[in-house]
This record gives structure tokens, sequence and C-alpha cells, in this order.
């Protein structure tokens, strides 16, 4: 079934959602870096106003105000796109589970809004950390939707529908490279999670160096040591001691960084090696380990540059977009396994388009590309 055109509407609209997503992410990592979460200390209002006609010449005080109080315009933006976005398809998708889908990402905006408020109400960092997980978890709902609602997504689904259950069998037993992608997929959303608790328990510079910790490959952490790394630490952005525990909790993050990349790099090792250069799933692999260079570059740079706002902001938004990428990379492989390896098989696409002949077939396994039927 070739998407009527507003199912092509309905697509884009959901990218400009996934971008509203990214670019909110983005505002939220400048609030935590910058550590303003508090600067507008009640909620649904902002110091007594309605959010929405919250005075212009209040909103640079201090300059904090600037960041929270955007934080919240924009977030209710994209709660808005997102309610669109789900009654749009609740009418318009023939899909019953992409109707649910989209009741899913309304249920979860509505719940991020209410984390954000309650962060405020009751002060509890604990809250931020979910707060900041679902907001990863969010963006990638909407890049599935998206992806979901693509021409490209109904143009496979179309030859997949086509392709025998003996040759999907046969196209598995082959290669099993969804469970891969999904687990590297998990492991990042775990290393976000971490991340996440290093920001609100104000752990992101408990070490200062890198990449060696306190001039050592694993810094002392007993009561004389972090006493004698407090007395040298000077830090713009917080002045509370550091623990034993947050010295600890960024080494993990760190262990788990250089894992993570070893294992997004056998994943796009896998990818070139099995698959064909032109799938998706090799480009994609290509694309994800860019992603992940990227971040661990920028991870060192955070800490080289105590923290600096832009840097740590920038660090969080390539964080989301990797995780997006693995989540897309799982679903692809999970959903077409013929086309995660860039071959259609030749006796799905005869059938769907009886006029392309044999040499047309052989040229789809040998390009992945389909020839247009003439």
């Amino acid at each position: 079934m070739t998407p009527s055109g507003n199912q092509t509407w309905i697509h884009r609209f959901a990218v400009l959602t996934t971008l509203a997503t990214l670019v909110l992410v983005g505002i939220g990592g400048l609030v935590t870096s910058h550590g303003v979460g508090m600067a507008v200390p009640d909620w649904p209002t902002s110091y007594g106003y309605n959010m929405f006609f919250f005075p212009l010449d209040k909103w640079w005080h201090g300059g904090n105000v600037f960041y929270e109080h955007s934080h919240r315009l924009f977030a209710s933006g994209v709660g808005f796109l997102t309610t669109i976005l789900m009654v749009w398809l609740l009418l318009k998708e023939p899909r019953k589970w992409m109707k649910w889908l989209g009741v899913a990402a309304f249920l979860a905006v509505v719940l991020q809004g209410v984390l954000g408020g309650l962060r405020v109400i009751l002060f509890k960092d604990q809250i931020g950390i979910f707060h900041a997980t679902l907001a990863q978890l969010f963006f990638v709902l909407t890049c599935a939707i998206a992806l979901f609602t693509s021409k490209w997504w109904a143009g496979v689904r179309n030859i997949e529908q086509r392709t025998s259950n003996a040759e999907r069998r046969t196209e598995l037993s082959g290669s099993r490279p969804q469970m891969l992608f999904l687990c590297t997929t998990l492991f990042i959303l775990f290393q976000l999670m971490l991340g996440a608790t290093m920001r609100h328990q104000h752990a992101g510079l408990a070490i200062r160096d890198f990449p060696l910790a306190y001039g050592k490959l694993w810094p002392a952490t007993d009561a004389a040591s972090v006493a004698q790394y407090n007395e040298h630490r000077v830090e713009i952005t917080n002045f509370n001691p550091i623990t034993a525990f947050q010295i600890e909790l960024q080494m993990v993050h760190r262990i788990t960084a250089v894992l993570i990349l070893c294992a997004v790099v056998f994943c796009a090792w896998h990818a070139w090696r099995k698959f064909s250069w032109r799938s998706p799933i090799a480009r994609l692999a290509s694309f994800w380990l860019g992603l992940i260079l990227c971040q661990v570059a920028l991870g060192a740079a955070t800490v080289l540059s105590d923290k600096a706002a832009d840097i740590a902001t920038a660090h969080v938004l390539v964080g989301a977009l990797s995780l997006a990428t693995g989540a897309m990379i799982s679903i692809i492989a999970f959903r077409f396994p013929q086309r995660a390896t860039g071959i259609v098989p030749a006796e799905a696409v005869l059938k769907s388009a009886p006029a392309v002949n044999l040499n047309g077939a052989m040229e789809i396994s040998s390009t992945g590309k389909l020839p247009s039927a003439r």
C-alpha cells in the first residue's frame, strides 16, 4: 500500500515533532549544565504568573530564569505538537497499533511535564533522573513514529509481505544481528541513565582530570583521600564537597563508555562484513559509530573544559541521537531481516512487479536496489 497524501503529511509532522523534541532535550541540557533547574521556584506558574504571560523584563533576571522558563515554554510547545500528532493518528492512521503509539506518545509527554513540575515542587534530584531518562525515551518514541509513517517503511513492508516464510526463516538463520544491536542500544540507555544520575547528583566534575583520575587508573576513595580531593577542588557551578560515591559513579560512567565504544565498533564491523554496504543497516551502523566517537570526544572535552555548558549540552544531545540511532537500527533489523542485509529476495520482487525480468531480480541481489519496473 502506497502512503496517501495525508499519511505523507503525518510523516512530515512526526518529523517536526521529533526535531522539536531534540531541541527540547538540548534546552533541558542547558538548564542542567548551568545548574538553574530551580531558577523558577514555583509550578505550574512562574513567580506567580501564568507561564505563558510571564513578563519579558523578568526573563533576564540573573540570566538563569531565561533558561528555565524557555525550557517550560518549549516543553509546552512539544506537548501541543504531540497532542496534534496523536489526534491525527487516531483519525487518519489505518493501523491500530500506530494509533496506540500516538496515545503512548501523548501519555509520555504528559508524564514528562508532571515529573518536571514535581521536580520543582518537591525539590528532589531523584525525580530529575527519571525526568531526564523519560526525555530520552520519548525522543526515541517520536523517532519511531516518524520511521513508521515514512514512505520507505511502507515500501519495504509491501515487498516483505510478499516474501515467503521459508525465505524469511532462511534469512534469519544466516545471521542474527538483531540481538546484538538491541543489547548495545539498551547498554547506551543504561549509560544515559548513569549520566543523568551524575548530573543530578552534582558529580559531573567529581573527577577533574582525564584520561587518568586524580593521576591514577582508579582513584583512591578512602575518607582521607576524598578529604584531600575536596581541599584542592575548585568548581564554579557547584561548591558542595564530593563523595566517594560520586567518584565511583563517574568511574563507572567512564568504563561503560569504553565498553559501549567497543560494542558499537563490533556492530559496525559486523554490519560491514555481513551486510551489503548499500543496506540501511550498514549505513546506519556507520553513522552510529561516528556518533559514539563524537560522544567519547565530547565526554573528554566536558571534563577538560571544566564542564563548559555548551560542551556538556552537546554531550547530552549526541547521547540522545546515539540512543535513537541504535533503536532505529534494532527496529529495522527485527522487522525487515531481508532488508537489513540489503538483499531483497528475487521471488518476492517478481511477485510484486511481474514485468521485471530475472536479470533485474538478480541485479537486486548484487546491488541491494530495486530496479524500476517497465
